[in-house]
């Protein structure tokens, strides 16, 4: 059952364009931003802008992510580098607890000692324009990163929408206070929007850290791997040990399949191979690892678990008499390899 494996038909597209485009899009409302602080002198509006300068920073790193996922498997990440992603993702969600920590910190300085605002219609128009320019950015981000399965674009995007709705809050902070007189409107306001931020924040870090615990595939797609494993179970054919993770754009799934042990390697191999090219039709860019085992032999049924059972002795001789069984007197099938990801 060995031979090569198969090159996948063509490569994950590069997303670190989108990468480049939250980097220009963090610079350009990062200036926009500052520049309508100077002019109303409102910490809503700096609370905005500093937010700006996080993004700047987590557009970086979501860059220098993308960058490393996208390099193919090698000896010393024979999975591939995918895993990076969640670590962006961290750092982002990390990065949206610092930017709301900045925004509290503002917010309160300013309920203490109350500021007049100046010009603020200049200041409000100016903060629209940025706050534009992010919700363009994220949508795409966002379309992108579902697309391609990808939770550094995806966080990118939530983080991008975080600010749009600093943006909204400090705007209709600013306008009210501008309708009312009441000065310390715009520094509550920003300390709400910043607790808003922090519960997106919260989110960002706990789907990192699952990704990084190798939690399992969603339960669609895990419904996705049973309807097709119904296709092939019947009286001969069983399977156990089903396990899944992903580790950024690639999903990995593996299993034992246990058919008769009177079929011969040729029989079992073509099996598998039907299986597999059906998982990967149905579910695109997963990996996934077969290993096939007599059905008769009760040590097949031993390594359902992580930790093999440890069996009697008196099932050794079973065992080998079942290998014994076998019509051409060659051992039962057994395999253990990856099928080429899609």
């Amino acid at each position: 059952m060995g031979g090569s494996i198969a090159r996948p038909a063509s490569a994950p597209p590069p997303l670190t364009r989108y990468a480049w485009l939250s980097i220009a899009a963090a610079l350009v409302t990062m200036g926009m931003k500052a520049l309508a602080f100077l002019i109303t002198g409102s910490v809503g509006l700096l609370s905005d802008a500093l937010e700006s300068t996080v993004n700047l920073v987590a557009a970086i790193v979501a860059l220098w992510a993308l960058t490393v996922a996208s390099r193919p498997a090698d000896e010393s990440h024979a999975y591939g580098h995918g895993k990076v992603e969640y670590f962006s993702a961290g750092v982002e969600g990390t990065m949206i607890f610092v930017a709301a920590t900045l925004i509290i910190w503002s917010a309160v300085d300013r309920l203490l000692h109350p500021v007049e605002l100046e010009n603020v219609g200049i200041g409000l128009a100016v903060s629209v324009a940025a706050a534009a320019v992010n919700f363009a950015v994220a949508t795409v981000e966002r379309r992108a990163g579902k697309r391609h399965r990808s939770i550094t674009l995806e966080a990118d995007a939530k983080h991008l929408m975080t600010d749009v709705w600093t943006s909204g809050g400090v705007l209709v902070a600013v306008g009210m206070v501008a309708v009312t007189g009441w000065l310390r409107l715009d520094p509550i306001i920003a300390i709400v929007v910043a607790i808003n931020i922090l519960v997106s924040g919260v989110m960002l870090i706990r789907r990192s850290a699952a990704g990084l615990m190798d939690t399992a595939l969603p339960a669609e797609d895990l419904a996705v791997v049973e309807e097709v494993m119904d296709r092939y179970r019947a009286a001969d054919v069983q399977f156990h040990a089903v396990r899944s993770r992903e580790a950024g754009q690639r999903r990995f799934v593996s299993m034992h399949v246990l058919v008769p042990g009177a079929w011969d390697v040729q029989q079992a191999h073509n099996l598998v191979e039907r299986l597999e090219a059906d998982l990967r039709a149905a579910l695109p860019g997963t990996t996934v690892f077969t290993h096939v085992e007599p059905l008769e032999d009760p040590a097949s049924f031993a390594d359902e678990g992580l930790d093999r059972l440890s069996l009697p002795p008196s099932h050794g001789p079973d065992r080998r008499a079942a290998r014994r069984s076998e019509p051409d007197g060659r051992p039962a099938p057994r395999r253990d390899r990856p099928s080429a990801p899609s």
